[in-house]
């Protein structure tokens, strides 16, 4: 049996644990409330999947937030939230997935950063250049962690994936209060799906022992920046 913890908001939890069940899908949908921007939340479900489940073999990063705040004129408490989920949350995960690993000797894990092309390029005029450079961040903290994980000699893998415009609910909440400006970042191409990063995710975790895939970025085929 495979299980998959989530980290999901309270009122969604129930309800995407019966889709899952409901579409026959392999394994078990564990949904677990879990604030990223307190370390001891994140303890506490680290725990809870060592007593459950004995611990993790698998830890994706995917949670990420950005706010339009420029450098310029942002407000310093969203600057560190955005500090706080999508790089000190990241690397809390992280460490904590690699321990788990470590104590059960497991050998060919794998850890997978949900990354953003904004974590390799700028782009000019934006609100979100604050953004850019906590993704900036996920890339230095995935090509270091390599390192590390070569230097411990053992075969657990680490990988960036960086999407260009997913169709999600981020644009939604990157402009909570401009809905249309939100509706409208979608609707001027055709975006990738969320199955587009399943997929890859898969193919990253299909691949060979000896195989590491250290960075995949991905983009609709008619985004330009």
């Amino acid at each position: 049996m495979t299980f998959v913890y989530a980290l999901i908001a309270g009122c969604t939890r129930k309800k995407l644990a019966a889709e899952c069940e409901s579409a026959g899908y392999a394994g078990t949908l564990v949904p677990y409330k879990c604030d990223l921007t307190s370390e001891e939340e994140i303890l506490s479900m680290f725990s809870a999947i060592k007593t459950l489940h004995q611990g993790v073999d698998v830890c994706i990063n995917n949670a990420g937030l950005a706010h339009p705040e420029p450098l310029l004129s942002g407000r310093t408490e969203l600057w560190r939230n955005m500090i706080d989920v999508n790089v000190i949350a990241v690397s809390i995960c992280t460490r904590e997935a690699y321990q788990s690993m470590k104590e059960r000797n497991v050998d060919d894990g794998h850890i997978i950063n949900i990354n953003s092309m904004s974590g390799h390029r700028v782009v000019p005029g934006s609100a979100t250049h604050f953004y850019a450079a906590t993704k900036f961040a996920v890339t230095a903290l995935t090509e270091g962690l390599r390192h590390e994980l070569r230097e411990t000699k053992t075969h657990i893998r680490v990988t960036s994936v960086s999407p260009g415009l997913v169709e999600t609910e981020f644009a939604f909440r990157l402009y909570n209060t401009d809905p249309e400006k939100a509706a409208a970042t979608y609707e001027n191409l055709k975006c990738l799906k969320a199955e587009d990063l399943a997929s890859a995710v898969v193919y990253i975790l299909s691949a060979p022992l000896h195989v590491q895939i250290g960075d995949i970025q991905m983009r609709p085929t008619e985004q330009r920046t």
